[in-house]
């Protein structure tokens, strides 16, 4: 089975990243053999944090919501035209009122979608920041992979650039990486990312000597481990290119060699950091997704 299962969530606004993200989610609907389903969310209010509330009518309040529906299908007819001249088929869409990343991951929950595909603004062409926002809360609170889109990575499909370090997520990224490159052609990029000297060391005062042998040891720790990680990738049928070993801070690390390689897609888990804390490493798939040039997959797995 598909490490997507069978349905993709297109979440879509209309703007230029929206755009792109339509194109991804496209075509890896057409090469996964995975339903495409689409969901576009008009911003409302929350009436029960918002002091009108208390003298908005429930008929007033039930306008709105109708009116933003109704601009939410749409916004969706325009999105299914762009599908079906691809030559491709939308299994369903929903047009939905409220908040964008609640609603985005209740729709993922309630269709079951392994899968959600959205741009990293949204919210039509407003505010970065608050898109921001929008797709960090996605890739936290989703309960399958969730793939964010930027516009200006390389092209897709194109290099995939994987982060390993042995944790179960990382694990759950491997999988998915493998399925991508192999249905799409895009050949894989492995890297692991060493930590600094002091970190590997700690606070021991150790001698000269002993450090170099720790560090080459650690070294040596990694090159087997990419060894087989590339043998397992391989078995799942993905076309590994070269493999890395760099040193320094895992976040800042992968996003710039995922430039320098002009990837096309960078794939992380949802936790990594060797599977330590989900809150550290928040943080890690989190920075990745903020200043990623180009497309991001956390994937993660239930």
């Amino acid at each position: 089975m598909s490490a997507f299962g069978d349905r993709i969530l297109l979440a879509t606004d209309g703007s230029p990243e929206a755009e792109r993200a339509l194109e991804m989610a496209a075509t890896l609907s057409e090469r996964l053999g995975a339903e495409l389903h689409l969901v576009s969310v008009e911003p409302m209010p929350d009436p029960l944090s918002w002091p009108e509330a208390r003298i908005m009518s429930p008929e007033l309040r039930e306008d709105i919501r109708e009116r933003a529906e109704d601009a939410a299908r749409k916004l969706l007819e325009g999105q299914v035209e762009k599908v079906e001249e691809r030559g491709l088929e939308v299994s369903e869409v929903h047009a939905v009122a409220g908040r964008p990343d609640t609603e985005i991951v209740r729709v993922a929950e309630e269709i079951g979608a392994g899968l959600v595909v959205l741009g990293s603004r949204g919210l039509g062409p407003v505010r970065r920041a608050v898109m921001g926002r929008v797709s960090l809360s996605v890739v936290h609170h989703s309960h399958g992979s969730v793939l964010v889109v930027r516009g200006d990575g390389g092209d897709f499909p194109g290099p995939i650039l994987l982060a390993v370090d042995g944790s179960g997520q990382a694990r759950v990224a491997a999988e998915a990486a493998a399925e991508i490159s192999a249905s799409t052609g895009s050949g894989l990029h492995v890297v692991f990312v060493m930590p600094a000297a002091d970190h590997l060391y700690g606070h021991h005062l150790y001698s000269r000597n002993l450090k170099e042998s720790v560090r080459e040891q650690a070294e040596d720790d990694v090159r087997t481990f990419l060894d087989e990680q590339v043998g397992q990738l391989e078995q799942h049928g993905g076309k590994v290119e070269n493999t890395h070993m760099v040193v320094g801070r895992p976040d800042a690390e992968i996003v710039k060699l995922a430039e320098e390689l002009g990837a096309g897609l960078t794939v992380v888990g949802s936790r990594g950091l060797g599977g330590v804390r989900r809150a550290l490493v928040g943080s890690v798939s989190g920075s990745v997704v903020r200043h990623a040039h180009g497309p991001v997959l956390v994937a993660r797995s239930e």
